[in-house]
C-alpha cells in the first residue's frame, strides 16, 4: 500500500528488545495501512511512545514527554501512548492528559488497524485487554531495522509473578505461537537475507507449542537448520524452566550461539523466596553446573538486583560470592525500584537510596575484576565476528562473537569485510567489556 503524503508518523520506543521489536512490528502495521514515518514530532501527524515501565517512574517519564509536547495539539497532531504504562495505567491516561487520543496496550497491538480508522474519524481510541487475552502479536509486515539480524517473539506474558516485577500486569498471561507460524518466519526471514535470529519472550524457555509439536529446545534445533540461517540466540531465560535439554542441544547444534543469558538477581536462598523467584540458590547451581559441563564452551551472563526490601548484608554477600562461584561472562546489574501493582510494594524494610547505591558499586567493581580474568582466556584465539559496522575515526571493525562478546579488529589495508558477514579475528588484546583483534586473511 503506497504511503499518504498526509498520513505521517513519529514513534519513539523505550526499554527492553521486545520492546524495540514491538514497535517493529507497529512500524510495519502502519506502512502498510498507508502511514509514512517521519523523524521528528514536528513533522508527524500521529505521535507514538511505545513505553516500558520496568524502571522507577517510568510513568512520570511518559507524561512529562507527553506535557512537553502538549502545545502540538493546536496544530492536529494526535498522540498514542503504547506498551506497558499505557497498560498499567489505563485510562487515567486520558484523564491526566486529554490530548492524548489512543492508549493501547502490547496485548492489544494486534487490534492497531481498526484503531486506526477510529483515529481518523475523529474518535479515540483504546486497547486494554486484561491478562487473560490467548493471542498473540502476529504480522507479515513487520519493519525491521537491521538487515542482518532479527528478532522473533516466541512467547509474549509472563506466569511467574516474581514479586517485583510489573510485566505479569501489563503484559498478560504466558501464550506462546505455534512452532509452525516461528518457523515460517524464520525461513522468510532468511530469504530476505537474515542469518542471525534472536528468540524472544519475558520468558523464552517457559516456551509451550500449542500446536504440541516440538519442545522449546526441540524449537531450537529446528530454528538451526532452517537453510540461510547462520547463528540462533535466545533471551531470556527463566531458571525455574531451564532444563538439561536445552544444554544438549546447545551441545549437539553448532548454529545455535555459545550463549546462555541466565538471571538469577540474588544469590541468597532466602531473598530469592522474598522474591518468589521459584528456585533455590542450589537449584540455580544445578543448572549452571550443566551449563558449565557442556561439551563446548558456553558464555554465561545473569541479571541482579541489589537492594530489595530486607535485603540483609548476608544476603548481599551471598550475591558476591556466587559472582566468584560461577564467574560470569557478564552481570547486568540493578538497583531495586518499586513498581505499581507488584506484592514487593508492600514489603517493609526498604533499603535507602544510599545504600542501594553503595552495594551496586561494589557488586559492579567485583564483577570489572572477575570480567578482566575472564576476558583474558580469549587471547591468541580466533573467534569467528559477525561484522556490524566501522568506526571510520579509529578504522577499527566491529562485531559480536558467537559467545555475544563486542570483538573490534583491524583489516589489511583495501580488505572490506562487509556488513553482515561472518569473518575470523584473532584476539590481540582483552579488556573488561571487549575483545579486539586483526582479521585473519
Amino acid at each position: 500500500m503506497s504511503a499518504s503524503p498526509d498520513k505521517t508518523f513519529y514513534l519513539e520506543t523505550f526499554g527492553c528488545q521486545m520492546n524495540a521489536h514491538d514497535s517493529e512490528k507497529v512500524v510495519g502495521t502502519l506502512l502498510h495501512a498507508g502511514y509514512r514515518r517521519v523523524e521528528t514530532v514536528e513533522a508527524a501527524e500521529l505521535v507514538l511512545y511505545n513505553t516500558c515501565s520496568i524502571r522507577d517512574k517510568a510513568e512520570q517519564k511518559v507524561f512529562n514527554r507527553l506535557n512537553d509536547f502538549k502545545k502540538y495539539k493546536k496544530q492536529g497532531k494526535k498522540f498514542g501512548v503504547l506498551g506497558c504504562v499505557a497498560q498499567q495505567e489505563g485510562a487515567k491516561i486520558f484523564e491526566r492528559a486529554p490530548y492524548v487520543d489512543m492508549v493501547c496496550g502490547s496485548a492489544s497491538y494486534r487490534k492497531l488497524p481498526e484503531m486506526l480508522v477510529q483515529l481518523e474519524t475523529g474518535q479515540r481510541a483504546t486497547g486494554l485487554d486484561d491478562r487473560q487475552t490467548d493471542e498473540c502479536f502476529e504480522t507479515e509486515f513487520t519493519a525491521r531495522t537491521n538487515p542482518h539480524r532479527g528478532y522473533i517473539t516466541i512467547i509474549e506474558g509472563c506466569d511467574k509473578f516474581c514479586a517485583f516485577c510489573v510485566v505479569p500486569y501489563t503484559r498478560g498471561k504466558e501464550r506462546s505461537r505455534t512452532s509452525e507460524s516461528v518457523l515460517a518466519e524464520a525461513r522468510q526471514m532468511a530469504e530476505l537475507g537474515y542469518s542471525d535470529i534472536q528468540l524472544l519472550g519475558q520468558n523464552v524457555n517457559s516456551y509451550r507449542d500449542p500446536s504440541e509439536i516440538k519442545t522449546f529446545a526441540e524449537l531450537l534445533r529446528a530454528m538451526a537448520q532452517v537453510p540461510g540461517i547462520h547463528r540462533v540466540r535466545f533471551t531470556t531465560s527463566h531458571p525455574r524452566d531451564f532444563g538439561r535439554d536445552i544444554v544438549e542441544v546447545l551441545e549437539e547444534t553448532p548454529g545455535l550461539c555459545d550463549h546462555v543469558h541466565l538471571p538469577v538477581q540474588s544469590g541468597s536462598t532466602r531473598l530469592l523466596d522474598v522474591m518468589q523467584r521459584l528456585y533455590t540458590r542450589e537449584q540455580y547451581l544445578e543448572r549452571i553446573g550443566w551449563v558449565k559441563a557442556a561439551k563446548r564452551e558456553l558464555s554465561l551472563t545473569t541479571d541482579m538486583i541489589v537492594g530489595f526490601p530486607g535485603e540483609t548484608e548476608a544476603d548481599f554477600e551471598a550475591t558476591l560470592s556466587l559472582l566468584d562461584e560461577v564467574g560470569y561472562d557478564a552481570v547486568f546489574a540493578f538497583k531495586y525500584s518499586p513498581r505499581p501493582n507488584t506484592p514487593a510494594l508492600q514489603y517493609a524494610d526498604a533499603i535507602p537510596e544510599e545504600e542501594k547505591s553503595r552495594r551496586l558499586q561494589i557488586l559492579m567493581e567485583k564483577q570489572r575484576a572477575i570480567q578482566v580474568i575472564r576476558n583474558r582466556r580469549h587471547g591468541g584465539k580466533v573467534l569467528e565476528v559477525m561484522v556490524e559496522r566501522k568506526n571510520e575515526a579509529s578504522g577499527q571493525w566491529a562485531g559480536r562473537t558467537s559467545q555475544n562478546m563486542v570483538l573490534n579488529f583491524t583489516a589489511p589495508a583495501g580488505v572490506d569485510p562487509g556488513l553482515g558477514s561472518y569473518v575470523n579475528a584473532r584476539v590481540t588484546a582483552t579488556f573488561p567489556n571487549s575483545l579486539a583483534g586483526e582479521l585473519v586473511v
